[in-house]
């Protein structure tokens, strides 16, 4: 049986131990709280950056705020809201086969002529959009803009182009109608892809391409449509250059004939008008009051007209 002084120096062995311990777990609990926080402390801000809306997302209820975020810093509820930015500036996609534009991936666009000749297109699209829709965007798509540009809207792109140019002859398609064809095209994308917030603002067919053999056929219809235009504009310069020398010729002609009228004219007026006594006038009128002399001393007869 333990006596009462080895009791009491249990006891104050005990008291130190206890001590020391609770201490212990304080500061295990202090620093584990400090660690909580230093680690949930970035994900209770998020920040939005320039260009940009930030898509509030709660994922408890899987719901979307109806009012997106701007650019900077903003608060957040660690682990239950989500934030999925979208830019609001304006944004290419280029479709193309070369992997150096656009993605590493062939994203040309394959359509088929009125003939039913495949045609590949590299085009691009420019839009922009509008920051009251994004959140309708994320909720009907629910993933990121370039998810959605590489999905969605190069189907409807590639849509609006086999409306357009499954219509047309693919010589007219590559040739004079691609403006009007692209014009169509846009058109077209615009109105299905406004719905969504897409400010469309440019789009652009790059570049064509058919089968070799069709392109053979349609680069020697355009040699011969070039030569017979050559040759149309030849002709109507030859017969240019033979109606003015047929216009020179008969002006010509006419400036003769009108001389010659008029000189016959003349001469039939001075016939009319030379009368005896007009030519005895003029011949008074030009003598100088001196008679002439003639060899053997005669005078010469001069007949004066008689009085009436």
């Amino acid at each position: 049986m333990d006596s009462p002084l080895s009791d009491r120096i249990g006891t104050m062995q005990y008291a130190p131990d206890t001590e020391a311990r609770e201490k212990l777990r304080r500061v295990v609990i202090g620093a584990a709280t400090l660690v909580a926080v230093l680690l949930l402390l970035p994900s209770t801000f998020t920040y939005v950056n320039p260009g940009y809306v930030g898509i509030v997302i709660h994922r408890a209820g899987g719901g979307v705020d109806p009012v997106p975020l701007g650019p900077g810093i903003h608060a957040r509820i660690p682990f239950a809201t989500g934030i999925e930015e979208y830019p609001v500036f304006l944004k290419t996609v280029v479709l193309t086969k070369n992997p150096t534009e656009g993605s590493p991936l062939n994203d040309e666009i394959n359509v088929n002529s009125v003939e039913g000749q495949p045609i590949s297109l590299d085009v691009s699209l420019s839009f922009q959009l509008e920051q009251s829709q994004t959140p309708k965007l994320y909720t009907t798509f629910r993933t990121d803009i370039n998810q959605i540009t590489h999905g969605f809207v190069k189907q409807t792109i590639r849509q609006a182009l086999q409306e357009v140019v499954g219509t047309e002859p693919v010589a007219d398609v590559i040739g004079p109608k691609k403006a009007e064809a692209t014009n169509r095209v846009r058109a077209l994308i615009s109105q299905r892809l406004q719905p969504m917030g897409f400010d469309v603002r440019q789009f652009t067919i790059n570049e064509l391409r058919a089968p070799p053999a069709v392109m053979d056929a349609i680069n020697q219809k355009n040699v011969m449509q070039q030569q017979a235009l050559t040759a149309q504009n030849e002709l109507q310069k030859n017969t240019f250059n033979a109606q003015g020398d047929s216009i020179k010729a008969a002006g010509r002609a006419k400036a003769i004939t009108a001389e010659a009228e008029a000189q016959a004219r003349a001469n039939t007026l001075l016939a009319q008008s030379i009368t005896p006594t007009l030519v005895q006038y003029q011949i008074a009128n030009k003598w100088d009051g001196k008679l002439p002399t003639y060899s053997g001393g005669g005078t010469p007869m001069i007949q004066l007209p008689s009085k009436p």
